[in-house]
């Protein structure tokens, strides 16, 4: 019988991330080492979601799988992004570690960057939510009892931003909005559920709106905060242990 995958989960704290790892820890073939996150050294915020790093700390102690952070300046280009990733890819791959579970959905281009950053180090990727009915995973993740609430949205979807996944919001999302935010319209903190070992309490903070540089080549929903030309707005709602 072939032995077991090593692998490190990149996680964002989010409802794919949670769902993806939902299913991988279902897999008996996978074995996870670690939780990556990375997170913004100077406001030590999950990067993109900006959830505080004492919440993603203590979702990893729930889940009950070493957390392992990445910390990155607020703003890296892509080159700093790429050299920093290839060198804890490259720590991974000397302990033995030979592949890498992501949440992604449905972006090639963000499958394809992933992937062959990961050859470069001789890391294999998997991707368990892949070409799913982005749709019937909201639905599945709500059915099992997963909760979420939502921590970051464009400036057009301000109106969500702190708001509790349920199938009535989904429902609420204009039509042009993915319902899992697969093209980046909005990011969200899971903080319940099958693979918490107990519930994340937090409360609901102040409301905030940031502008950012979009990411150029790391893809759409991507969560390394990467410098490009473009500028784009989103609204922030901080959770508070």
């Amino acid at each position: 019988m072939p032995g077991k995958k090593i692998c490190i989960f990149n996680w964002s704290g989010g409802k794919d991330s949670t769902l993806a790892l939902h299913y991988a820890l279902q897999d008996p073939g996978l074995e996870i080492r670690y939780l990556i996150t990375t997170v913004t050294e100077k406001y030590n915020r999950v990067s993109m979601h900006g959830v505080r790093e004492a919440l993603l700390i203590r979702q990893a102690e729930s889940i009950g799988i070493p957390l392992y952070q990445i910390r990155l300046g607020e703003m890296p280009d892509m080159e700093t992004y790429d050299n920093t990733m290839k060198m804890h890819l490259s720590k991974f791959k000397e302990e033995g570690i030979t592949h890498s579970i992501f949440g992604d959905i449905f972006l090639e281009d963000l499958r394809l960057y992933r992937e062959n950053k990961l050859a470069e180090i001789g890391i294999e990727a998997i991707f368990p939510l892949w070409q799913k009915d982005t749709r019937q995973l909201v639905s599945e993740f709500i059915n099992l009892n997963y909760k979420t609430i939502i921590v970051c949205t464009q400036q057009h979807l301000k109106d969500f931003c702190g708001k509790v996944i349920n199938e009535e919001l989904i429902d609420q999302l204009p039509p042009e909005i993915d319902p899992c935010g697969e093209n980046g319209e909005f990011h969200t903190f899971a903080f319940e559920g099958p693979v918490f070992r107990k519930k994340i309490n937090f409360s609901v903070g102040e409301q905030v709106f940031r502008t950012y540089n979009t990411p150029a080549k790391a893809g759409r929903d991507d969560d390394s905060p990467c410098v490009s030309t473009a500028l784009s707005g989103f609204w922030y709602t901080d959770l508070v242990e």
